[in-house]
């Protein structure tokens, strides 16, 4: 057997970075969980932190949009004011994926998403003491940074260690712990606005979001960075912030941030506005509100899971195609049919949930790689962060037109946004099974 000079590149060791069944008996191994059986030990361990991670990251982003009419009563806000909240935090959030990504790359991945979750957990919980609506603003603004965060650094860990055939999908099971937070969130929304008035309730909604920086505990005593990165941590570029805007990947960063624009550009309309547009046009109470809700939630949980599995079988592209342009004309539909229409509005829940969702499934193993290991961790807390920021701008627009659309008519502009989805695939590379080498 030839020795390897010292010019070649030295592969990783197959017990962690390619895991048994990444080798020649992987082709027969096609079971629901052929995934799972994929991951080493520490990359299960990964697993299990990330998606508790992403759950109780969106447990405390939901926080707001669930008891956004309760802070509107409380402080008197304008519509155009209480939309404000939702873009501050989206657009904070937008920082922090970029700081996050970077530090990704300088401190490790694992470091990165404790620093993340501790802070989205305090500012979450300070919201709840909140005085006044300058002060509930500041706080959600530190809130996004790390909201934001999170995702940078449990979406690139993930990639990491996933085997390539399987990177879809076990990607986009971390993405599906976003419906688990989310139906935390309106359970709890459901329980403390049922038991107090809400000038209290709402309150102490956001002062449970202080636990989930128990999780912490977690990632320090059992994760650890995976060796695709850890035994290659001398080529990442100490500079790659600015890397990323170079001739070699200036189109792909570009394209790469108008995607995640216009996919979360449409899906914060829903994330801000769906629970104050059943409260005040469907005249819903917060337990009617909650079991439209549960049709929406329980659609993405099923479309997170799909998405992945579609993404690893039709690819990356395709998937982002077929759900945007669905999730496009569901808003539409969920919308615009009559108050009269109330029980096809909520089964209708379901599959808007379900193609909303679905369109993220892709998003961790696509921006993953679109780009080298010298700069992922920047390049894909950017791209996707800078998307956010961008699509933060859509929940503000549709309370200025609310004025005089209503809030059904002005949230099917952010319909529009998943065109730029379809825009942006026209110029990005298919990327399904590629290795990260």
């Amino acid at each position: 057997m030839a020795t390897p000079t010292s010019d070649e590149p030295m592969n990783t060791p197959v017990a962690e970075a390619d895991p048994p069944s990444s080798g020649p008996d992987a082709a027969v191994d096609t079971g629901a969980f052929a995934w799972w059986r994929s991951l080493t030990a520490a990359g299960r361990r990964a697993f299990t932190g990330s998606f508790l991670g992403y759950a109780l990251d969106s447990y405390d982003f939901w926080v707001l949009p669930l008891g956004l009419a309760a802070i509107t009563a409380a402080f008197g806000l304008t519509t155009p004011q209480a939309g404000l909240l939702a873009t501050t935090t989206l657009v904070a959030s937008a920082f922090g994926g970029v700081i996050a990504g970077i530090l990704c790359d300088r401190i490790g991945r694992v470091r990165t998403l404790m620093l993340t979750v501790a802070t989205y957990a305090i500012f979450t919980a300070l919201c709840g003491l909140a005085q006044n609506y300058d002060m509930l603003l500041v706080f959600r603004a530190a809130q996004g940074i790390g909201f934001g965060g999170e995702w940078a650094a449990g979406a690139v860990l993930m990639s990491e260690y996933a085997a390539a055939r399987h990177r879809g999908r076990t990607v986009a099971l971390i993405q599906s712990s976003w419906a688990v937070g989310w139906g935390l969130a309106v359970l709890a929304y459901t329980v403390i606005f049922s038991l107090a008035d809400e000038g209290t309730a709402w309150r102490l909604l956001f002062l449970t979001g202080a636990l989930p920086a128990l999780l912490v505990f977690y990632v320090r005593r059992n994760m650890k960075d995976a060796p695709a990165f850890e035994e290659n941590r001398s080529q990442v570029d100490r500079v790659a912030i600015a890397s990323i805007w170079k001739p070699d990947l200036l189109k792909t960063t570009l394209l790469a941030s108008v995607l995640a624009t216009g996919a979360q550009g449409g899906y914060y309309t829903l994330a801000t506005w769906v629970p104050t547009f059943l409260k005040t046009e469907r005249g819903l109470t917060v337990v009617g509100t909650g079991s439209y809700l549960a049709f929406l939630i329980t659609g993405a949980f099923a479309g997170y899971l799909t998405g992945g599995y579609f993404t690893d079988r039709i690819g990356r592209k395709n998937t982002f195609r077929i759900f945007a342009v669905l999730s496009a004309v569901l808003i539409v539909l969920y919308t615009q049919l009559p108050a009269s229409a109330g029980e096809y509005v909520r089964i209708l829940g379901f599959p808007l949930g379900f193609c909303s969702s679905a369109i993220f499934a892709g998003f961790g193993a696509y921006l993953a790689e679109l780009f080298p290991l010298r700069v992922r961790g920047t390049a894909q807390g950017f791209t996707y962060n800078v998307g956010r920021g961008i699509g933060a701008f859509f929940p503000t627009a549709i309370g200025f037109l609310a004025a005089n659309y209503g809030m059904g008519g002005a949230m099917t502009f952010g319909a529009a946004a998943y065109g730029l989805v379809v825009v942006a695939l026209f110029w990005l590379p298919e990327t399904a099974a590629r290795e990260l080498t």
